[in-house]
């Protein structure tokens, strides 16, 4: 006998109704929250560069990655050489070598697209999770229709906020904790913003506990989607494998945080975004915003994709 898994609580289903955005920008609409990426929201952003200073925000994309097996076929990416040296046109032409990957499109820093978490049979803006098939892959809200993801993003260190070199694992980081690394940082969230959560969480991947890396870990709560949508947040990341804290703070709710900012609020989110070098860089400056360039590659119909960030201070 198959044992039905508990439905998604009342206490969900009301976070939801206040978060929810579908129809906000048209029956139409595939990309969500980065509408609110304007044109002037993106000239505002270019006038934080103060200094020019690059801060690379991507993990090496290599075999031995952040994943462990627990995600069926999200692979590390598998890197093979298909020629090397190959003069293509004869001996003593000019030699070329090519390269191939084989990997999950969320084996490393990624973003999630919209696509990549449904509930109640739904996606974004309402419309059915039977879109996905593995023919059409995702045929609304791909990855390819965040065509341009670049704005003003504001570091919430949530870990040097509290005098921490890293978060616990069991920690979740609250609205609260989001009002504290603000105050913090001297800044306001403001609509079409990019907010990247610092947990600290990923020292403990580097450590070469890739486990330990992803559970227990510390991440937003389900009471944080809330706190996005007020601001008008464009899209969040941050620096853990799970995004959320892992295992659930609410019992036999797993994912909900996903659900909320995915499917009801049609916003991006980011995981396995290393952000110390960055936490370094703005404590130094002491300013916690920047212009973000966090291009996601095109994949057409993808669920999600890896992202190469650069902070420019």
């Amino acid at each position: 006998m198959s044992i039905s898994p508990p439905a998604l609580p009342p206490e969900f289903h009301e976070i939801a109704k206040r978060v929810n955005n579908w129809g906000r920008w048209g029956a139409a609409d595939e990309i969500g929250t980065l509408n609110l990426i304007t044109d002037d929201v993106v000239h505002t952003a270019a006038r934080s560069i103060r200094t020019g200073r690059r801060i690379p925000l991507a993990l090496p994309l290599q075999a031995d990655g952040v994943q462990t097996g627990l995600i069926p076929g999200r692979v590390n990416p598998l890197h093979a050489m298909v020629q090397i040296n190959q003069e293509l046109f004869g001996p003593g032409t000019v030699a070329t070598s090519d390269d191939a990957v084989t990997m999950g499109l969320q084996a490393a820093t990624h973003w999630d697209a919209l696509t990549h978490a449904s509930h109640s049979g739904k996606i974004y803006n309402g419309r059915p999770a039977t879109t996905i098939t593995p023919h059409t892959r995702a045929e609304f809200s791909g990855i390819d229709k965040a065509r341009h993801v670049v704005s003003r993003g504001v570091l919430l260190d949530v870990a040097r906020a509290k005098g921490l070199d890293r978060l616990a694992g069991g920690h979740a980081v609250t609205p609260e904790d989001l009002d504290e690394a603000a105050e913090f940082a001297g800044i306001t969230v403001r609509a079409g913003d990019i907010v990247l959560v610092r947990t600290g969480q990923i020292q403990v991947y580097f450590t070469g506990d890739k486990h330990g890396y992803g559970y227990p870990s510390p991440g937003l709560s389900v009471r944080t989607p809330e706190w996005f949508h007020a601001r008008d947040v464009a899209a969040v990341a941050n620096d853990t494998l799970t995004f959320e804290i892992f295992p659930p703070e609410i019992e036999d709710l797993w994912l909900p945080v996903h659900a909320l900012d995915l499917v009801e609020m049609g916003m991006l989110q980011g995981q396995n975004w290393n952000l110390e070098e960055l936490s370094t860089a703005c404590a130094e400056e002491k300013r916690y915003s920047f212009l973000l360039s966090a291009m996601p590659e095109p994949f057409v119909g993808g669920t999600g994709t890896p992202v190469a960030p650069v902070a420019i201070l």
